[in-house]
């Protein structure tokens, strides 16, 4: 295992170092590729710019696992001696530790006699814009998956924990963008025009009443209006007034709600004020769905492998991980990585002795996963 942890820590610095942003992930790509090829792992030849889909072990079931490769526009301030070495991008979210530990796993499983069926092993671009995983869905690599798994690292949790939970981990993420529109005229004379700006505002104050009034109080519910612009001078009042921002909530029922609702107290606002009110409505991921079957197993596997296990913190963030669970049974766990900043900031950083037994962990659970499935 000694050399297995030199190795782990050897590629998590290198992907630190190198990291590209969502669809560019090229060099990263190109270095995983070489890896998986040099030690002898199958990597298929898939119609996909960026991000690499390898196989260990042979016939049915098929088990899945994946992890996300790309990084965010950041520029670091950790001081690491691995820093990023390429200014404005960063591995703020730990993607770095999640391709070395698949990879620790892939070594681990490679070295099986006898596996009792394939491991897909995906290495995902494109998760935080999100749509990398359709992308690798569009490939057709899961259609004979009959389970897949997931992690992401945790600064909530100390190296040595998990947290695993059944149902919901993260939320659905949605974003709308709406434009009112009026009728422009001199800021002397708003009574001959419609002013936007004022229907904008109370759209503002009203939708914070979906959560608070619409939503049954025990959900999770978030509406959050990030953007807002109007008009270019101080004395013309603007045509249109522009509004956007995000919801997320964990169940199915409410994504709908808080849907509707928006686009009701739009339209129904604006012609209040005589104006009117286009939506557009950009649909993201949903809430993961981690299943009572794999859920179980995960936990077992975790105290198998001698190590904590706590109820996973439920996160409003989302995670393109749950298009693969529209379509598949499977488990997203939470790894603990060590305190730190918070996932997206500057000086976010994950322990590297989090490595190996992360690595050890998914390559148990995926071989247990195989007697699962025939159970």
């Amino acid at each position: 295992m000694e050399a297995l942890e030199e190795f782990l820590r050897k590629e998590f610095y290198w992907l630190h170092r190198h990291p590209e942003v969502s669809f560019e992930e090229v060099e990263t790509t190109a270095h995983l590729r070489s890896l998986l090829v040099e030690s002898g792992v199958r990597v298929l030849n898939l119609p996909l710019k960026t991000g690499v889909v390898a196989e260990v072990g042979a016939g049915r079931p098929v088990m899945a696992l994946r992890a996300d490769i790309d990084a965010l526009p950041i520029t670091e301030q950790t001081g690491l001696p691995y820093q990023s070495e390429k200014t404005g991008v960063m591995h703020a979210c730990g993607h770095d530790f999640h391709m070395a530990s698949v990879l620790g796993a892939t070594m681990l499983l490679r070295e099986q006699k006898n596996l009792p069926g394939t491991v897909r092993l995906i290495f995902q671009p494109a998760e935080e814009a999100p749509g990398g995983a359709k992308l690798i869905m569009n490939t057709g690599v899961l259609d004979d998956v009959q389970a897949i798994f997931g992690l992401h690292c945790s600064p909530l949790l100390p190296v040595g924990t998990l947290g695993i939970r059944e149902g919901a981990v993260t939320a659905s993420v949605d974003r709308f963008l709406i434009c009112f529109r009026g009728k422009g005229t001199h800021a002397a004379h708003p009574e001959r025009g419609i002013d936007p700006i004022p229907v904008a505002a109370a759209f503002i104050q009203a939708a914070q009443t979906i959560v608070t009034r619409n939503i049954e109080p025990s959900e999770a519910g978030l509406v959050s209006i990030t953007h807002v612009e109007a008009g270019n001078t101080w004395n013309v009042i603007p045509d249109e007034a522009l509004v956007e921002g995000t919801t997320r909530c964990l169940s199915a029922e409410t994504r709908v709600l808080i849907r509707r609702r928006i686009h009701e107290l739009a339209e129904q606002i604006a012609a209040a004020y005589g104006a009117e009110a286009v939506t557009d409505w950009y649909e993201g991921p949903p809430a993961t769905d981690n299943t009572q079957k794999w859920t179980a197993l995960a936990r077992r596997i975790a105290h198998e492998q001698n190590l904590a296990v706590e109820e996973a913190p439920t996160s409003l963030a989302g995670e393109d991980f749950a298009f693969y669970q529209e379509r598949l049974p499977g488990c997203f766990v939470l790894t603990g990585t060590g305190a730190s900043a918070a996932n997206h900031n500057a000086e976010f950083r994950v322990d590297p002795c989090a490595l190996l037994p992360t690595a050890s962990y998914l390559a148990a659970l995926v071989r247990a996963s195989f007697a699962e499935y025939k159970d």
